[in-house]
């Protein structure tokens, strides 16, 4: 059995994953960190950025550093500034650090570090009412934030990356709220207004923050450092 099924406080069914369960989705986030590596690896590859010599030095570099985005915001995403009760929450800038990933590494290794993310924020916090719920809400969704990688060459490239990074989540959300959360939706409002505003509320509130943070020179040195030494040791 790799997942519980349980009645949560409002009456609704949830699923829950078991121990087993929890080892599988341990098992998918390693086997998506490493796919993220050979994409970064391969985008390195590709831009002349590593010597052959280091190509060993810098695939374990490439797992470190996703692994630790994606740690780094799991926990972020647990210290949460509001949570409204049906799912969504803003948090300390874990979407910011979900999106470095594919600033650093590119567009291939941003997606499936984005994947590993999701995966993990099912581990952590599961609010799962359909099976098809599950794959927009955690997979397509914080996977999207791997979309950061378009701009990952480009002048101000992370500011640009993380915004189409948060639009492509809010895509994925505002998707499964008209889908799957209907009957949620406020009294007079019809589903896609009250979901665009619903999900609008949490993911562009905490955008908004982490935005005026990025634009800090203090925070910008410190993310270009960061990148260096990623791409560099």
């Amino acid at each position: 059995m790799l997942y519980n099924v349980v009645v949560n406080d409002w009456d609704e069914t949830t699923y829950v994953p078991t121990a087993l369960g929890n080892a599988l989705l341990a098992a998918v986030i390693v086997v998506l960190l490493v796919a993220a590596v050979t994409f970064a690896r391969l985008h390195i590859r590709i831009q002349k950025q590593a010597q052959k010599g280091d190509r060993k030095e810098l695939t374990i570099r490439q797992l470190v550093f996703c692994a630790m985005a994606v740690a780094l915001g799991t926990v972020l995403s647990n210290i949460k500034l509001f949570h409204f009760p049906t799912g969504g929450s803003i948090t300390l800038l874990s979407m910011l650090v979900a999106c470095l990933p594919g600033y650093f590494f590119g567009l291939g290794a941003g997606l499936m570090t984005g994947l590993a993310y999701g995966v993990l924020q099912l581990v952590a916090d599961p609010y799962v009412l359909y099976p098809m719920q599950l794959v927009m809400d955690y997979l397509l969704a914080f996977g999207a934030l791997g979309l950061s990688g378009l701009f990952s060459n480009a002048k101000n490239g992370l500011l640009k990356g993380y915004i189409v990074g948060v639009l492509g989540r809010y895509v994925f959300t505002v998707a499964s709220g008209c889908i799957f959360f209907a009957s949620y939706a406020w009294e007079g409002w019809n589903v896609l207004p009250y979901s665009m505003v619903y999900n609008g509320i949490y993911i562009f509130a905490e955008a908004g923050v982490s935005i005026v943070v990025l634009l800090l020179v203090p925070v910008k040195e410190a993310i270009g450092r960061i990148r260096r030494l990623a791409l560099e040791g």
